[in-house]
């Protein structure tokens, strides 16, 4: 190779090898780089997962602790005042006849139709029942729960939003009974009522459905 005529050093492959060598490193050092990143992302997602899964076993764990310490509370309850299920008697699911009753009516008296299972209902409870009423002299029909379009009534016992006749008659009946109940006139509405109510002695025939407190 010929010397050049500006008095410099000829050129030679040196500086481009160099310049190669220093490249290629530099792609390893960024490749290392790289793999580094990728690495500490993987072990991050592992750590993630792992708390997810301590997590929803916590969860479990308090669910099932729920379910001990609520489930059997509830159970308590549903043992104590039973619910509609109490009712599946066949003897409550028609219409029952009531009749004039006979003589002169002058104290509340309780016959037992049908004998409930259920718990007996106390006073403050939420009772859902069927009902017919007839005045107790002639036997005529002047209410009823029963029929089209019609629903059961309910009422908080003891708390005088019925007749006394009604909340004192119902105390301790056992749900899934039915009842009849013979009311003199002043436990029912008295003898000169306002508002067409029936005045005098009442019978009434009820069926006790469900009792909630």
């Amino acid at each position: 190779m010929s010397e050049r005529g500006d008095g410099r050093a000829p050129t030679t492959g040196t500086p481009a090898t160099g310049t190669k060598t220093r490249s290629a490193k530099r792609e390893v050092r960024r490749e290392f780089v790289r793999q580094k990143a990728a690495q500490r992302a993987r072990e991050a997602r592992r750590r993630r997962m792992t708390q997810a899964g301590v997590a929803l076993g916590v969860v479990a764990v308090l669910v099932v602790a729920g379910g001990w310490l609520f489930g059997g509370s509830k159970k308590s309850h549903t043992s104590a005042t039973p619910t509609a299920s109490a009712a599946q008697n066949p003897a409550l699911k028609t219409k029952p006849v009531v009749t004039a009753g006979t003589g002169t009516l002058t104290s509340l008296k309780v016959t037992t139709l049908v004998q409930g299972t259920g718990a007996p209902a106390t006073t403050g409870q939420q009772l859902t029942v069927n009902y017919v009423g007839v005045t107790f002299a002639d036997g005529k029909e002047f209410d009823s729960s029963w029929g089209e379009g019609k629903q059961p009534f309910s009422f908080a016992l003891g708390t005088g939003n019925v007749i006394k006749g009604w909340d004192q008659g119902l105390e301790g009946v056992k749900v899934g009974s039915r009842v009849q109940l013979d009311i003199p006139a002043d436990l029912a509405y008295g003898d000169n009522p306002s508002g067409g109510q029936p005045a005098g002695a009442l019978r009434f025939v009820v069926d006790v459905l469900s009792a909630q407190s």
